[in-house]
């Protein structure tokens, strides 16, 4: 235990979102909905803020949501950030979180677009406090309504993104360290476990099954971008992570 050290951007990270959390709950009683004036909106809904592109990153849904997202990353983002220095590793977690809210929202324009031929500026979607669903659109079908609404009214919260960027990080600069996963009693090797994890994101992005309410596109941005900048960077030096333990 005595080895064990949290350098200072993840433990400022990790303290900024449990407040962020907590004042998510303790503002509710004062009607303050802190998930909605913080998390990201799609760039075409009228609840859009640009802040919203950083914040989005601090919000969680929940408790499970919070625990395993700062889980991941006391795990790798103290590793990465005793590697690259404080700049860099803050930079790279604010780049892949941005990532991941723009292929988002990317996969949400295309969605608009085959919805209704227009991505954003939508004549059909100006009074949103109006309840679609129940009145009808002419020409769209109950899912389409239903898909635009949350599309509009549904914000994006949550660091997975920035934590997808720093998994991929990971396996690419650490490709044989071993990890365990719940349920399966045999470690494997980054450079095997995170590829199938990111595939899996894909296959649930595309398949959208009902009630799937989380961000897969996101958690994909994020990882993208975690490699581009890893390759861009040509960080190679493997040793480091060793001492980091000793």
């Amino acid at each position: 235990m005595n080895n064990i050290h949290i350098p200072p951007v993840v433990k400022n990270l990790l303290i900024i979102n449990v407040l962020f959390f907590v004042a998510k709950y303790v503002l509710a009683n004062a009607n303050i909905d802190l998930g909605f004036l913080l998390g990201a909106f799609y760039f075409d809904s009228q609840f859009f803020r640009i802040w919203q592109l950083i914040t989005y990153m601090f919000m969680h849904g929940d408790l499970m949501h919070i625990f395993f997202n700062m889980f991941a990353l006391f795990m790798f983002g103290g590793v990465l950030e005793t590697r690259w220095g404080a700049k860099r590793f803050i930079n790279f977690y604010l780049i892949t979180g941005l990532g991941a809210v723009a292929l988002q929202m990317g996969v949400q324009a295309y969605e608009v677009y085959a919805i209704t031929g227009s991505a954003f500026n939508n004549p059909i979607l100006i009074d949103l406090n109006t309840n679609m669903a129940r009145i009808g659109v002419p020409g769209l079908s109950e899912s389409s309504i239903n898909a635009l609404i949350n599309i509009y009214r549904i914000p994006m919260v949550g660091a997975s993104g920035a934590i997808f960027g720093l998994l991929v990080a990971f396996g690419m600069l650490y490709p044989n360290t071993e990890m365990y996963v719940m349920f399966i009693p045999v470690p494997i090797k980054a450079k095997f476990l995170i590829p199938v994890y990111m595939l899996m994101e894909l296959s649930l992005g595309v398949a959208q099954m009902p009630g799937d309410s989380i961000a897969h596109y996101a958690h994909l941005g994020g990882g993208l971008v975690g490699f581009i900048l890893v390759k861009l960077w040509g960080d190679r030096n493997n040793d480091r992570f060793y001492t980091y333990y000793e």
